[in-house]
């Protein structure tokens, strides 16, 4: 429990930079503690080179309610907004619920931190000239006794329709090649996004729950059992108005998912649904895969079918004639491998 002194301290310190990874720093004190010098310890290369120069610019937007949210938009590396025009785009996002909205509005992203890219992630479709917009806040919100799924579908149109509004607003968008995405209970936003607004072009929904009758002892921050709100339920549930969807839904789902809550029945159930009221869609089981995605076959497999599905229906038109079984007007071909 001894006193920190700086004499002759030596500290580890990261350092990065929005276009530069982050590299590991050893910072020396001398005595009375003053600074002795550091030295770099690391010098990890780039680990995406032709994406250095892409433009990463953390936004603030206001909802229709005054709650303030936040997105991060990625524009391709030499984009030109007068030369090139609005973009096609991706939206990718996970609603979260909130009991206020300082909460909900709170930021807590920086525009110089690095980006980061996974195996997965939306944003390698830069690389594919799309703008994206990854992670804008999707608030629910629920001040006092108020639960917040009560008003979950009006919220979640809100909440897009402003991440939209913003980007068309900045013309970097086009408004008409927006594909929305999500996994989990992402997946769950997308389809019901696209069963309650119109403001997507196609949607990609990977290992979620459709049905909220087959997870009837609450879900997310959900306490009430199916039992106790039957009609909120039965609300929120996209299986119960694919009816209503129109626009072309992927549906992926690792084949042994043993999350409780997204077993594959859910999709499998969803494409019926979907394919029984004639919408473009199309159901991918990956074998031997859980929740997420691990071996390098299905994630490669699973990046083909989201890559192929946004160019023909919100993209750039770039698409395999074997993708459609040798017709690009077959949109729904069941696609479960």
């Amino acid at each position: 429990d001894a006193d920190i002194k700086l004499d002759g301290l030596q500290v580890m310190l990261s350092r990065e930079t929005a276009k530069e990874p982050p590299q590991t720093y050893l910072k020396m004190f001398g005595e009375g503690g003053k600074p002795a010098g550091e030295r770099q310890v690391t010098n990890y290369p780039h680990p995406y080179p032709q994406l250095r120069d892409m433009t990463r610019t953390v936004l603030r937007y206001p909802r229709s309610d005054g709650v303030t949210l936040t997105a991060t938009l990625y524009l391709p590396p030499g984009y030109d907004k007068d030369k090139d025009g609005p973009l096609p785009c991706l939206l990718w996002a996970y609603p979260r619920e909130f009991k206020s909205k300082d909460a909900a509005g709170q930021n807590t992203r920086s525009p110089n931190s690095f980006a980061s890219i996974g195996s997965m992630s939306p944003t390698l479709w830069v690389a594919r000239g799309y703008a994206v917009l990854d992670g804008p806040t999707i608030p629910v919100i629920a001040e006092g006794d108020e639960e917040p799924n009560d008003t979950f579908l009006q919220q979640l149109v809100d909440g897009a329709k402003a991440a939209l509004d913003e980007c068309e607003r900045r013309g970097v968008v086009d408004p008409k090649r927006v594909s929305v995405g999500g996994h989990s209970y992402g997946a769950f936003m997308a389809a019901n996004l696209l069963a309650h607004c119109d403001l997507f072009a196609c949607g990609i929904a990977r290992s979620g729950a459709y049905n909220r009758t087959l997870t009837p002892f609450g879900f997310q921050a959900e306490e009430r059992t199916l039992w106790q709100a039957p009609e909120t339920y039965a609300t929120m549930s996209p299986y119960n108005n694919a009816d209503k969807i129109k626009k072309p839904l992927l549906l992926v789902h690792g084949e042994e998912d043993n999350n409780p809550g997204t077993f594959p029945m859910q999709s499998e159930r969803m494409y019926q649904a979907l394919k029984g009221h004639g919408a473009p869609s199309r159901l991918v089981l990956l074998p031997h895969e859980s929740h997420g995605y691990r071996a390098r076959e299905n994630v490669l497999h699973c990046l083909y079918e989201q890559d192929q599905w946004m160019e023909r229906y919100a993209g750039y038109g770039r698409t395999d004639d074997a993708y459609f079984g040798g017709d690009p007007s077959n949109s729904t071909a069941s696609g479960s491998e």
